[in-house]
C-alpha cells in the first residue's frame, strides 16, 4: 500500500464514471466542492470564535487589578457569614 499510480487512478475514475454516469459527474463534483468550501468556512468561523479576531482583541481595554473590597456584611473578618439569623 502506498502511492497511487496512473493505472490505479484511471481504474478509480472508470468505476466512478460507471456508478454515476457522465451526466451526474459535474453535479457530484460541484456538490463536493460546495461541501469542502462550507467545511473550511465553518472551521474559520469556529477558530475566530475561539481565538477572537484581531479587531475584537484591539477594542478590548486592558484589564485592571481588582481592588480589594471591604466585607459586605457586619460580620468580623475571618468568620463565615451566617445564612439564617
Amino acid at each position: 500500500m502506498g502511492n497511487l499510480g496512473f493505472t490505479e487512478i484511471m481504474l478509480i475514475m472508470v468505476v466512478v464514471l460507471l456508478l454515476f454516469g457522465a451526466k451526474r459527474l459535474p453535479e457530484v463534483g460541484a456538490s463536493i466542492g460546495k461541501g469542502i468550501r462550507e467545511f473550511k468556512r465553518s472551521l474559520t468561523d469556529t477558530q475566530e470564535a475561539i481565538m477572537g479576531s484581531d479587531e475584537t482583541q484591539r477594542n478590548i481595554p486592558p484589564r485592571q487589578m481588582d481592588a480589594t473590597a471591604p466585607p459586605a456584611s457586619n460580620a468580623p473578618a475571618g468568620e463565615p457569614k451566617r445564612l439564617s439569623q
